[in-house]
């Protein structure tokens, strides 16, 4: 006989997923799909309530509303989360607003998704996204140095001039990726295979968006090329 406690632990062998989203209706279909997709889903339906459930669960995926009722919209606790935490993030919004997407990603977030989506294809994006998060680091490699910066892929650690730079999750895997390719010049798609991995499926400007957040906090240190008609190249 099958215990119930096997067929749970089954239902949830994805991992566990907050949504922080109000409205009720678009919570329940997502929770519906995810729930049947593997994952755990625990809803909040603001900004304070979110993070509460963030901290004291420790999920591995973040959905996140953009417009959220209170004090704290889905910007701001995505602003908040990456103060302290490289958890994966996806961010909801009502509006095809291509500040608002930028501003996401510049945060930190890994993706976003425009309403109205399709629930299968938010599954299929959580999945692609938890994938690269789990990949294990090259063990049998060490650093690799581009000038003054040095990317610990094993730590994963950045350091210029010895000085830890903080990036977000999606930051550190691109820089290793130029780390590692120096004197490559990749597409954009070609990046976001790569890096984002084959299942993604977002458009190309996320590229330039976390390009522009590593010159920002690189600066001149970072030797990136923007070849014109073909993508970037490092070095």
């Amino acid at each position: 006989m099958t215990n119930p406690a096997d067929k749970t632990s089954m239902r949830h062998e994805h991992g566990t997923i907050v949504l922080v989203e109000d409205d009720i209706h678009i919570a329940e279909l997502i929770d519906i799909y995810l729930r049947d997709a593997g994952f755990r889903v625990l809803q909040a339906t603001d900004g304070e309530r979110g993070l509460e459930l963030i901290k004291l669960q420790q999920p591995d995926l973040v959905i996140l509303d953009i417009g959220l009722p209170g004090e704290l919209d889905g910007l701001e606790v995505c602003r908040e989360l990456r103060k302290t935490t490289e958890i994966p993030i996806v961010i909801l919004t009502a509006r095809d607003d291509e500040i608002d997407r930028i501003i996401g990603l510049e945060l930190g977030a890994d993706d976003y998704v425009t309403k109205p989506f399709a629930p299968r294809e938010l599954a299929a994006r959580i999945k692609a996204i938890l994938r690269r998060s789990d990949r294990k680091p090259r063990t049998g490699e060490g650093p690799f140095h581009i000038g003054n910066i040095v990317v610990d892929v094993v730590r994963r650690e950045v350091t210029l001039n010895g000085d830890i730079v903080q990036l977000t999750a999606r930051e550190f895997d691109l820089l290793a990726h130029f780390a590692e390719h120096v004197g490559i010049a990749y597409t954009r798609q070609q990046l976001l295979d790569a890096v984002w991995g084959s299942g993604w499926y977002g458009d190309e400007r996320t590229v330039d968006v976390h390009v522009r957040q590593l010159r920002r906090k690189l600066g001149d240190d970072f030797p990136l090329t923007t070849v014109w008609g073909v993508g970037y190249r490092c070095g």
